[in-house]
């Protein structure tokens, strides 16, 4: 991120006025989406804390921590995407939030991190409960398949299997 103050989450607000006052807790995210951005801004800052301290309690604690803090601090972070949000409003006690994080891991991967993050009110305070890999479009062809037996499209006259699929 080139500017310190603006948020990560992505709202265009300086990270003072936007995700900081959760992370400090001086307020409580007041929709399901408004905690994925204030979780995803603390990944980016390393705030392990709010991370652990706005999930379920499942599992353990250290644990978690190490893996979080890792993660966190090995990566370089590029931004969030909300793709889609079911209920999680307000009023509501449940939602979803779809979403892609975008990040290079350890290795210098670039990383398209795309989840359904599942929310729930605890005592008025929303909670992060799981996620799941997003459901992908499957990948649709644009031209027909070649079989290993059909003749090669390259118009040798040979077998594909032969020819250019003998590389494949």
């Amino acid at each position: 991120m080139t500017d310190e103050r603006s948020c990560p989450c992505g709202s265009k607000k300086d990270y003072a006025e936007c995700c900081a006052p959760l992370h400090r807790g001086a307020r409580r995210a007041t929709t399901a989406v408004e905690l994925m951005r204030a979780r995803y801004s603390a990944f980016v800052r390393q705030e392990i804390d709010f991370v652990l301290d706005t999930a379920a309690p499942e599992g353990d604690r250290e644990e978690r921590r190490e893996h979080i803090e890792r993660w966190s601090r090995e990566s370089t972070w590029h931004g969030l995407e909300i793709i889609d949000t079911e209920a999680g409003g307000e009023s509501d006690d449940e939602g979803v939030v779809e979403f892609i994080a975008f990040y290079d891991d350890p290795d210098g991967d670039e990383v398209e991190h795309h989840e359904r993050a599942f929310f729930r009110r605890e005592e008025g305070e929303w909670i992060f409960v799981d996620g799941v890999p997003a459901r992908q479009d499957p990948y649709v062809r644009e031209e027909p398949k070649i079989g290993r037996n059909d003749p090669c499209p390259c118009g040798s006259g040979k077998k594909y299997k032969k020819c250019c699929g003998k590389a494949a």
